[in-house]
């Protein structure tokens, strides 16, 4: 059985990212404490980065609470200013995205939250595209591994490839 406590100055962070946007810094909490219904994690990003495209859930709620620094969120088509001390919730709603961004000259560091349903929808709206996941396949430390199916314009029929015309 896990030690069910950690100091947040024993977590060890993961550098993950692609482009000159998204780049941050991970650390995975839920398995250091034994975690299974909530997944917890303590993200830093550099000032100018994001850690994740603008994305809304179908499943999953998320929780984020800024530790230090200040950045902006983008949520549902607004941009709202954040600071230390702010909490922010993330229902599962697609009319709902949300990114948190780095938008100061300092480092941005906050704890995400998040309930830890076995599948989950994405939706991408920049990209126009949707994405699932299923807790066996995905690997938490690599936000690499969600598996994107289909951009909108490109979906194909639910029988597409089922039946012979």
């Amino acid at each position: 059985m896990p030690n069910p406590i950690i100091n947040i100055d024993k977590l060890e962070y993961l550098e993950f990212g692609k482009g000159k946007d998204f780049n941050a810094r991970r650390a995975d909490v839920s398995s250091e404490i034994g975690a299974g219904k909530l997944g917890y994690g303590v993200i830093k990003l550099a000032p100018g980065k994001r850690a994740w495209p603008y994305h809304a859930h179908y499943v999953n709620e998320e929780m984020f609470y800024i530790l230090e620094g200040e950045g902006t969120l983008r949520h549902a088509d607004r941009e709202y200013p954040l600071r230390a001390g702010d909490f922010i919730c993330s229902p599962p709603d697609p009319d709902q995205p949300h990114q948190i961004i780095n938008s100061s000259d300092g480092d941005l560091t906050y704890i995400a939250l998040s309930t830890q349903e076995h599948a989950d929808v994405f939706l991408y709206p920049d990209s126009n595209k949707y994405g699932v996941w299923h807790g066996k396949t995905r690997n938490p430390r690599d936000p690499g591994s969600f598996l994107v199916f289909s951009r909108m314009a490109t979906a194909v029929d639910y029988w597409d490839g089922e039946t012979e015309e």
